[in-house]
């Protein structure tokens, strides 16, 4: 089996943290593009590469600009030309707390607060927590 292509990878990630983020399941996100849930897993693992056709339908689903599925990717991954030596270098998925599911719940969680005054004071009480 061949190795997934890092910006595959990268733009997958991209796809199940926005989906995650927004309490999407696998299944859900299938649906509205037509697909079967394995292929959107496929997708997300980047085993499987998006078209663009099908990037497009993805961020009108997920309410993003096709932008977002790469941002914060390293320039140099996509290249195929490389100085000699130079690896290729991609987002360390682990290092990305944008990815974990602790950081996607809190989010959400912190979303679902309707009054603006308490989601203020909850963010207040966290960074002060932060700070110990």
């Amino acid at each position: 089996m061949t190795e997934s292509h890092p910006v595959d990878t990268h733009v997958g990630s991209r796809l199940r943290q926005r989906r995650a983020l927004l309490g999407m399941s696998q299944t859900d996100l299938a649906k509205a593009v037509g697909l079967t849930f394995q292929q959107v897993q496929k997708y997300e693992r980047g085993f499987n590469r998006i078209s663009s056709s099908r990037l497009f339908e993805f961020s009108k689903v997920l309410d993003v600009p096709v932008t977002h599925f790469f941002d914060g990717m390293d320039a140099s991954v996509g290249s195929t030309k490389r100085k000699p030596g130079r690896p290729k270098a991609a987002v360390k998925q682990s290092d990305d707390l944008n990815t974990k599911r602790e950081t996607l719940e809190l989010v959400r969680a912190y979303y679902k607060i309707r009054d603006k005054g308490l989601r203020t004071k909850t963010l207040d009480l966290i960074q002060a927590l932060a700070k110990d």
